[in-house]
């Protein structure tokens, strides 16, 4: 009934296993490999196991260097990371550099000078030149950058500052007003260099009238630009004329035959009123400007009685019509969605009536918005064959208009380009005969295959040749301008002569220009004098040509030396030089040289013909000229030259004279350059008497070499050509270095007054920081930082 069970010991497990089953045991975990994310460089080449430490086991064993080689990024996460890890270490470096930089001005004492009160709201010259970076944009540090280089100025009437580039006249204005105060020990503002300038909208702002359709018959007796009234429509078809006889031929963007049909099919059946249009209005407004400085009675009476009478009366030719010109942009308004060729040439002609009355910022927007307009219309492609000859020609001369209108303002404004030729494959427009048949107006042919239409393709190879220099100039001292950074102010003057050197090739091209003009489009010369030349010879003028022809002659001369008085203006430098920089005075030279040559032009045209009567234009680059020469005679009063240069500043007051029979603002010119021509006496006075007593001081050994030992070889325009091409410039009377400092006559005399000023124009060329030219608005002004 009960059964017995052995016990079996422990020491007996293994002997009784035979009596029950096997029990199997948990299988043990397999120890995970060690994974090691890329072996270092030696243990990959003898191919042995490597760990993850830096250094592996195995280097530190045999005592040897660990390293591993670049690392191939296989992941986006690897690729932001290795992104990071780089711009952190350009951030670093660019702060160490900005310390290093900063820490060499430092040590040669660039600091902000303390000039005129007028010169805080110039932000101008080295000390203010910034520049934008990555930095920039998150918050402040070291390496933070800013932007301005230029000079900020209220203008005339302006309630708010505007910026002007370096290569601006208003910036060359700063240049000469530092100078003067810091040389006289007076604080003049920069103001009292600037004209008064014109003011748009004198009188009500509004007509009365409330319909635009509306006509008001003019009073007799009353002045229809200043009551806002509007003409009769034998008033209107009057100045409508002058238009095919004055803008048509230097301006070619209408087709007269469809204007005209346009303007007739504007009539009601009474003849008595006119619908709006705003093609319409903007010729009237800019024949109005035009028309109305040549009214008998202006032109005839002398300049002060004139120039009196006209600011009692409110006579201001260069804001007549401004009535038409604001109902022309009122209708415009209507026209910005859906733009059509006449809303660009209504913008274009704006523009111009605009330039014409010296309102360069609202010309400058104006222009703006052409050139997008005609982005718009797509006028920067070539025209498709498929469309009419006639057309095609058209929008071939309205595209390259804004071209040479782009060009003209932004080098004249110191101001980026709006247009660029490498984005546009629309080809050059035709002058052949064929073309100026089509073109609507009929004008005589002037042989040689040339017609009218050849001044207008002749004006954009002008303007492509100076643009090419101007932005291969200012690309170069935009790259220099981190060089000059700390340098000495030989290594500065070096710089100097390199950037003066540069421009050779390219002033070789604008001279291949000149000689490629048409015989039919140059004004001849007196005694045996040539044409486009700086050889101060007089004009001969035939009395029987037709007046279009004589004004376009007239007018690509004269925009020629304008050009090349601004492209060689920076060379012109209120600093003694310690060494001589030949190629950069020539420039100088040359750039005095044409501001004579226009100021003679000029003063010939406007006194004894009516070629320029009107052309308000021509008052601003005579205006350019005048600041010019007196910003040369500042500079080098007892140089050659320098006589010259205050003959023709004399002569450019007489010109302003004749100006101010239409013009209320050439009086005002007048009398700032009356001022500082007087001011150039004191200052010849002054270094005169300071040579006297400190000549005996200096030793011959001391005295730099004379002008007349240097010489040029293979650099320069012409391999040392001082003259420029002229033949007959007398070097002897006219030398080709305009480095007055460099005559053993005037190094003494200069010394003094130059130190007073050369803390703030040390480095008005060699650290100038230029604005990039380019279409990349992120990197068009840019510039390196200086350390305050």
């Amino acid at each position: 009934m009960f059964t017995t069970f052995v016990g079996i010991a422990p020491r007996d497990v293994k002997s009784s296993t035979h009596l029950s089953p096997e029990i199997p045991s948990p299988p043990k975990r397999r120890q995970k490999r060690s994974q090691v994310a890329r072996a270092c460089d030696w243990c990959r080449t003898h191919r042995i196991k490597c760990d993850n430490h830096l250094p592996c086991s195995n280097c530190r064993k045999r005592k040897g260097q660990c390293s591993q080689g670049e690392i191939e990024i296989r992941t986006l996460p690897h690729a932001y990371r290795k992104i990071e890890e780089l711009e952190k270490r350009v951030r670093e470096l660019e702060q160490e550099l900005e310390k290093e930089r900063g820490a060499k001005r430092s040590a040669i004492g660039l600091e902000t000078p303390h000039g005129s009160p007028s010169s805080a709201t110039c932000h101008s010259g080295p000390e203010s030149a910034l520049a934008l970076s990555p930095s920039s944009h998150h918050g402040s540090g070291t390496g933070r950058k800013k932007s301005g280089e230029g000079v900020r100025i209220r203008t005339a009437r302006s309630r708010q500052e505007t910026w002007y580039g370096p290569s601006s006249l208003f910036y060359f204005i700063r240049r000469v007003n530092t100078f003067l105060n810091d040389s006289l020990r007076q604080t003049q503002p920069i103001t009292r260099m600037l004209p008064d300038s014109n003011k748009l909208f004198d009188g009500p702002t509004q007509n009365p009238a409330k319909d635009h359709g509306h006509r008001l018959i003019s009073t007799p007796g009353k002045d229809q630009t200043a009551t806002g009234d509007y003409l009769t429509p034998t008033q209107e078809e009057y100045f409508i004329g002058l238009f095919w006889q004055s803008f048509q031929t230097s301006l070619p963007v209408l087709d007269e035959v469809a204007f005209k049909e346009h303007y007739q099919s504007l009539w009601t059946a009474s003849g008595r009123e006119r619908k709006p249009s705003a093609l319409v209005d903007i010729v009237i407004a800019l024949c109005m400007q035009y028309g109305v400085a040549q009214e008998p009675g202006i032109g005839s009476t002398s300049s002060a009685a004139a120039s009196t009478r006209s600011e009692k009366d409110g006579l201001n030719a260069s804001v007549a019509g401004r009535w038409y010109y604001q109902r022309c942009q009122n209708l415009l308004t209507n026209e910005l969605e859906s733009p059509t060729i006449y809303t660009l040439q209504c913008h274009i002609l704006s523009t111009t009536y605009l330039c014409a009355g010296s309102f360069p910022n609202m010309a400058d927007s104006t222009c703006t918005l052409a050139v997008r307009t005609a982005y718009m219309l797509g006028l920067h492609l070539d025209p498709p064959e498929e469309t009419p000859l006639r057309e095609r020609e058209l929008r071939k001369r309205l595209w390259w208009t804004l071209y040479v209108f782009d060009s003209k303002i932004s080098m004249k404004l110191g101001r980026p380009f709006l247009l660029e030729h490498s984005d546009t494959t629309c080809s050059l427009p035709r002058d052949d005969q064929e073309i100026a048949t089509l073109s609507g107006s009929v004008f005589t042919p002037l042989g040689e295959s040339i017609t009218w239409l050849t001044f207008h393709v002749e004006n954009i190879k002008l303007l492509l040749a100076v643009r090419a220099a101007y932005t291969a100039f200012y690309k170069k001292q935009l790259g220099a301008a981190d060089a000059s950074d700390g340098q000495s102010s030989r290594d500065i003057l070096d710089i100097i002569e390199t950037h003066a050197e540069f421009l050779g090739p390219y002033l070789s091209r604008i001279e291949e220009w000149v000689k490629g003009v048409p015989n039919a489009l140059q004004t001849k010369r007196r005694e045996d004098g040539v044409p486009f030349s700086t050889d101060f010879s007089s004009l001969e003028i035939k009395p029987f040509a037709s007046l279009w022809l004589q004004r376009q002659r007239m007018l690509l001369e004269l925009m020629y030396h304008n050009l090349c008085i601004n492209l060689f203006r920076p060379f012109i430098r209120f600093n003694p030089a310690k060494m001589p920089t030949p190629t950069a005075d020539k420039l100088a030279t040359r750039c005095a040289a044409h501001a004579i040559t226009l100021t003679r032009i000029m003063h010939q045209a406007l006194s004894s013909t009516s070629i320029l009567t009107g052309w308000h234009e021509s008052f601003q680059w005579q205006w350019n000229a005048t600041m010019t020469l007196i910003g040369f005679a500042i500079a080098y009063p007892q140089h050659a030259p320098a006589p010259e240069a205050r003959h023709a500043i004399g002569l450019s007051v007489t010109t302003f004279e004749i100006f101010a029979r239409s013009l209320p603002t050439a009086t005002s010119a007048a009398t700032i350059a009356r001022d500082l021509s007087s001011q150039i006496d004191v200052l010849t006075k002054q270094t005169q008497e300071k040579y006297k007593h400190d000549s005996t001081q200096w030793k011959a050994e001391d005295v730099p070499p004379s002008p007349a030992s240097w010489r040029l070889t293979g650099s320069g325009p012409r391999d040392g050509d001082v003259t420029g091409g002229d033949p007959n410039l007398d070097i002897s009377t006219f030398p080709g270095t305009a480095a007055g400092t460099w005559s053993s006559d005037t190094t003494p005399m200069w010394a003094e007054s130059i130190d007073m000023a050369f803390a703030v124009d040390t480095q008005d060329f060699g650290m100038l920081y230029w604005p990039d030219v380019s279409n990349d608005l992120t990197t068009q002004w840019t510039y390196p930082e200086l350390q305050m």
